[in-house]
């Protein structure tokens, strides 16, 4: 099976809850699985920028990204986060390669909206680097950092990141690691089941926001690329990675 797991950043800053992550998905391409991995660190990314006096702006989940931003996001999420997850990953014996969307023009985004700064909209994935490193037994890590024309460079917000990379490669499954159980409904309670109509539907009566709304434009965009399975689950869960696989994981599943 062709698998892409998208890592919430905020599952990265526990040692035990990034170790545990390693474990899994080494289990999972121990067994036979193409994994790819595409991560977000936006909560590292925060302290770091309030560290340097500035504060961090969200509009729709997106982070605000003014140019003068751009060296901090890159040394955050494709510099600490990045490679805090591939020595996890190889500690847990995986031959685990660290990478950002810009190597090998895999990611191609233009800008989202000027209002956002350096967002990224993804307008091209090309997969051959992911899926000759899968190929051979490699575990690629992605960090959510895209290229562009003329040089550009672009943040995009890794569920984003995470869907379209999932459409160019053609995956089976998409697994969305967060810290929360699911996708939640009016009550609050989690959802097992939804469609792409009603994921929309909880986004226009503002049921779903912030970072959450964006998840699920995120696995609409995935299922919309023709990924048949997008499971939003809870990464703090033991094993949830294969339970995801199986089925068997609480939390929310999308379909079309």
């Amino acid at each position: 099976m062709k698998l892409l797991v998208k890592l919430g950043g905020t599952l990265l800053e526990s040692d035990e809850s990034r170790s545990s992550l390693a474990r899994q998905l080494t289990r999972l391409q121990a067994a036979g699985h193409r994994l790819v991995v595409v991560h977000g660190g936006g909560k590292r990314l925060s302290r770091y920028l309030a560290g340097l006096d500035h504060k961090s702006e969200f509009r729709g989940g997106l982070r605000v990204t003014p140019p003068e931003i751009m060296d901090a996001v890159l040394r955050v999420l494709a510099g600490s986060v990045n490679r805090q997850l591939v020595a996890e990953l190889q500690g847990a014996g995986a031959r685990a390669v660290g990478l950002t969307g810009i190597d090998a023009g895999t990611v191609q985004a233009s800008q989202l909206a000027p209002e956002l700064g350096l967002v990224g909209k993804v307008e091209r994935v090309d997969p051959e680097l992911l899926d000759t490193l899968t190929e051979r037994g490699f575990l690629p890590a992605v960090a959510c950092i895209a290229g562009g024309a003329d040089s550009a460079i672009f943040n995009v917000n890794a569920d984003q990141m995470a869907a379209a990379c999932a459409a160019g490669l053609a995956v089976d499954q998409v697994v969305f690691l967060t810290d929360v159980g699911g996708v939640l409904d009016e009550q609050g309670k989690t959802i097992p089941s939804l469609s792409a109509t009603e994921a929309e539907s909880l986004i226009a009566k503002g049921v779903a926001t912030g970072g959450m709304e964006a998840k699920l434009r995120a696995a609409i965009s995935a299922l919309a690329g023709g990924i048949g399975r997008v499971s939003i689950v809870n990464g703090h869960e033991p094993d949830i990675l294969a339970r995801a696989l199986e089925g068997t994981a609480l939390g929310s599943e999308l379909s079309a």
